[in-house]
């Protein structure tokens, strides 16, 4: 009886051991997150990453029940705060809030320490800011149409700004020069302001910048904007166009998103893509977004990938034609 006993043991052992082993996994699959998640903002306080994170961050933590800490990592064009996230575990505890800088980094460049592809999967896109294109008025043109007609009878000697070779801006304004089928010639500025107060000042005769530096400038008759790059009209210019509407293939930049490292398990990415969506539809949210002329757009994170590689062939074209590409 005793034999019996003893022998009879270890195949109770083992079914004890098979039952258990299926719930202890799905038990660590369901505790996703178990602890704070980093959020990675490769740029300084007080930029447009940087507010947006802000914003969402206290808030997407509490819908997934541990903290979403905001880090700021800037340098080196945001490629600082890519490669560490890059680097990370793929275990969603680690996270990029990744801008237009980020497809621009991979059409500018030739080597970056990371695969701007092969090492990120697309998690929750959020939308995208407003750009406009602005003449000034002592141009003399009304229209894209006009612009592009002037700028064709004197090949070379119509000045575009931006914020410098390579930045979004200049990428904007490229893509447009590009679309119109236009030779102009470009100045670069250390920012948004500078190239804008040229531009009033008749200088230089055009840019494509941000809805909010540019509109007391709009509203002061200083700057006429003539095509803003949104798919749908801007509701503080509903009178003006989208870029669609007078130049096709002429779009908006990149969109503001979340990234993770790949792999990252398919159903934590999905779990964040879901909570954003949510988070993102909620009356207090969507309306501080709307009052920085910020578009909410929300997409599956395949939708998101697809959008990121697009962007990226735009920008490296771009960047190629522009004699922008660097090692």
């Amino acid at each position: 009886m005793k034999t019996a006993n003893v022998r009879a043991l270890p195949g109770v052992m083992i079914a004890l051991i098979t039952v258990a082993v299926p719930s202890a996994t799905a038990h660590a699959q369901q505790k996703y997150p178990a602890k704070p998640i980093r959020m990675i903002v490769p740029s300084s306080a007080g930029g447009t990453q940087d507010t947006l994170a802000r914003l969402f961050a206290p808030k997407l933590g509490e819908r997934l029940g541990q903290p979403v800490v905001v880090e700021n990592r800037p340098g080196a064009g945001g490629m600082i705060g890519a490669s560490i996230v890059a680097k990370a575990t793929p275990d969603g505890y680690t996270l990029l809030l990744g801008g237009p800088g980020f497809a621009v980094n991979a059409g500018v460049r030739d080597s970056l320490p990371y695969d701007p592809v092969k090492d990120f999967s697309g998690v929750a896109q959020i939308g995208y800011s407003t750009t406009v294109l602005v003449v000034s008025p002592s141009l003399g043109v009304k229209s894209v149409k006009e612009l592009i007609a002037l700028a064709r009878a004197q090949p070379g000697k119509i000045l575009f700004g931006s914020s410098g070779a390579g930045s979004a801006t200049f990428m904007n304004a490229e893509r447009f020069r590009m679309a119109a089928g236009i030779k102009a010639a470009h100045v670069g500025f250390k920012g948004q302001p500078e190239f804008l107060l040229e531009i009033a000042a008749g200088r230089i005769h055009y840019g494509v910048g941000g809805l909010g530096p540019s509109l007391s400038f709009i509203k002061n008759g200083q700057l006429l904007p003539l095509a803003v790059t949104t798919l749908k009209r801007a509701p503080l210019l509903p009178d003006v166009p989208t870029a669609a509407e007078v130049v096709p293939g002429w779009g908006r930049d990149g969109s503001q998103g979340i990234l993770a490292p790949s792999p990252t398990p398919r159903a934590i990415v999905h779990q964040i893509n879901k909570e954003m969506a949510r988070l993102l539809e909620t009356p207090e949210v969507r309306d501080k977004l709307l009052g920085v002329d910020f578009n909410i757009l929300t997409s599956t994170p395949e939708e998101y990938d697809k959008m990121l590689r697009a962007d990226i062939a735009t920008f490296t074209r771009v960047a190629k034609e522009a004699g922008l590409r660097v090692k």
